[in-house]
């Protein structure tokens, strides 16, 4: 048992160390962008996006190729209830967003860990992903996401709904 227990938690600790690995370099990709961006004012590399709030509110901002959606909605300092709680560590689903069925195909494939994590949102759908796994491109420029209405997020004592 005790055997059992260790390799449990080397596995648990890998995957942390993984997940830790792939946000470090997302947000050293997405650094690297803003500085890019930033060093070259007339370059205008902004895809719009569309968020449909829990109330029906539309939010349309904009977000640099490569961005994940919840990097936009931080960037942006969108007031999404517990939207992003893991800060895009793949553990958990506050940045569920549900897509129409056209836009889902161009999202690209979803990995297992998404699938895990897809699992505990609520209100999910066959067009739902989460946010921190979806880069913005220019095929997504003008694309709508809408925030489900519950979200199930362990910080709070009840779940945020409208």
């Amino acid at each position: 048992m005790a055997s059992l227990l260790t390799a449990f938690r080397k596995t648990a600790h890998a995957g942390l160390r993984e997940c830790v690995r792939r946000a470090t370099v997302s947000c050293i990709a997405s650094r690297h962008r803003n500085f890019v961006t930033e060093s070259h004012p007339l370059r205008s590399d902004k895809v719009m996006v569309h968020f449909i709030n829990r109330d029906g509110e539309k939010i349309t901002v904009g977000g640099a190729p490569g961005d994940s959606l919840l990097d936009v909605v931080i960037n942006e300092d969108l007031d999404f209830d517990g939207f992003g709680a893991c800060e895009g560590t793949l553990a958990c689903s506050t940045c569920h967003l549900i897509f129409a069925d056209d836009v889902y195909e161009k999202l690209g494939p979803v990995t297992d860990e998404e699938m895990d994590m897809l699992d505990l949102a609520y209100g999910l759908t066959d067009t739902s992903r989460l946010g921190c796994q979806i880069c913005l491109s220019r095929s997504l420029e003008g694309m709508v996401a809408r925030i489900p209405e519950s979200v199930a997020d362990i910080r709070q004592s009840q779940d945020s709904s409208a």
